[in-house]
């Protein structure tokens, strides 16, 4: 099958040509006939299969050829749940729409309002957005969406992780009922098909692969280590190809910021992306890594949303995720685009309770293979009592370290930690209650 069979604009296949794109992948295929024909979609689809152009595609094919465009009321809404995958999408939407007449602006927080009110002044076909700020917008009465005809929700399971859900429901209420919705998720969720029941038209359901399952392309590999050596041997691991882009993976804001001070202070060339860094900071960390500028970059689960580099080799958990199904939107990262990729973990004993859930939920052994000179003080334990570490740990833990003066031992705030504000237009510093997650910033 090719782009040409499924019903594509001439200016779309000519923009797809000119980045040697030739064949869908399956969420395309599915998706994008089904979008043209008007239907709402409920699409599962993992990270990296393509399902950015399941939506764009077809969305700019109904803007470009219906109505008028660019006025002061978009007629399409996309919801995500960082701003780094808003600007990804954004940059998406302008290199297959380059030869057509539709306008894209983002809305995300972190960055002045300003520029974005004159943009929605000047007139915008599409709007990109997260919701905690789509919300201080409509707030501040700076955005009409009573004209939306295309509401589309990107990475849904996500935002509901974030506790976007207050957000979404009042966003629902303020776009016009007639529409077509297209809501896009990594899984089926119980949440996801309730909120799919209470806003879509009979939607077609769309599932290209099983939950949580992973490309064959993705080779899974594990280092024991004991955590005070940590730092150590992913020094040991990036220097052995220092010119190889690298993805590494902290559990804590505060480990990322550290492991950055620790490697670039032995000469490899890294940055740090997290919801602590302000908007221009994690702009340039991203570009600067999709450039190659900086070799390798340290990010936290959230903030890595949007890093979309097609031939990214590796992806390294410096610290397991703690919860199993993040370990599948982390690797996501690599093995693209049927490019091969490698997803490597240092895990110490007291993660040994995480790597068993992981196990678990692919369903795979995962090898388990020491590094001279690295072999930890114990082998790591796989069953289902292994440790676990404590709440808010993650980065270098030290082994026994004792509590600071003053603050009485496990009196550090939780990774993501927000103060709860009034309202919901903050949507973001919510919980969800079912798994305990921490808030994060979008």
């Amino acid at each position: 099958m090719s782009f040409d069979s499924l019903g594509l604009a001439p200016a779309l296949l000519r923009a797809l040509a000119d980045y040697g794109y030739t064949t869908p992948t399956p969420i395309q295929s599915a998706a994008i006939p089904a979008a043209l024909e008007g239907h709402d979609l409920l699409a599962a689809a993992q990270t990296g299969t393509g399902k950015t152009a399941a939506f764009a595609l077809p969305l700019l094919q109904k803007l470009s050829t219906s109505g008028q465009t660019m006025t002061r009321r978009p007629r399409a809404l996309i919801l995500t749940p960082t701003r780094e995958l808003a600007a990804q999408i954004n940059e998406n939407m302008r290199d297959y729409g380059k030869h057509m007449h539709v306008s894209a602006t983002t809305i995300f927080g972190g960055v002045s309002m300003g520029p974005q009110i004159n943009a929605l002044r000047r007139g915008v076909d599409v709007v990109i957005a997260t919701p905690g700020r789509l919300i201080d917008h409509m707030q501040q009465r700076t955005l009409d969406l009573s004209a939306v005809e295309t509401l589309i929700l990107d990475e849904a399971d996500r935002m509901l992780d974030m506790g976007f859900l207050p957000a979404l429901k009042r966003i629902l209420q303020s776009v016009p009922k007639k529409r077509q919705t297209l809501l896009f998720s990594a899984t089926f969720a119980p949440a996801i098909k309730a909120l799919a029941m209470d806003f879509m038209h009979n939607p077609r359901e769309i599932s290209v692969s099983a939950p949580n399952t992973v490309t064959t392309l993705v080779s899974h590999q594990v280092h024991p280590v004991d955590a005070s050596r940590k730092r150590d041997l992913l020094l040991h691991v990036l220097s052995q190809d220092s010119r190889r882009q690298s993805l590494v993976f902290s559990r804590t804001k505060h480990g990322a910021d550290k492991l950055v001070t620790f490697l670039n202070a032995s000469g490899l060339r890294s940055a740090a992306i997290h919801g602590n860094k302000s908007q221009n900071a994690r702009t340039r960390a991203l570009s600067d890594f999709k450039s190659g500028r900086v070799t390798v970059m340290v990010a936290t689960d959230i903030a890595a949303r949007g890093i979309d580099i097609e031939q990214l080799p590796i992806v390294i958990n410096f610290d397991l995720p703690s919860v199993a199904e993040d370990y599948v939107h982390r690797i996501g990262r690599t093995g693209r685009a049927g490019m091969e990729g490698l997803a490597l973990s240092l895990v110490s004993h007291d993660e040994s309770g995480l790597l068993f859930d992981i196990r678990k939920l692919l369903k795979q052994d995962i090898a388990i293979t020491p590094v001279a000179g690295f072999e930890p003080y114990a082998p790591l334990r796989v069953d289902a009592g292994a440790p676990r570490p404590k709440q808010g740990g993650g980065g270098q833990r030290q082994q026994a370290r004792a509590p600071r003066q003053g603050k009485p031992a496990g009196a550090a705030r939780p990774n993501g930690y927000a103060p709860q504000s009034r309202g919901d237009h903050a949507a973001g510093n919510q919980r969800r209650r079912s798994n305990h997650r921490p808030a994060a910033k979008a």
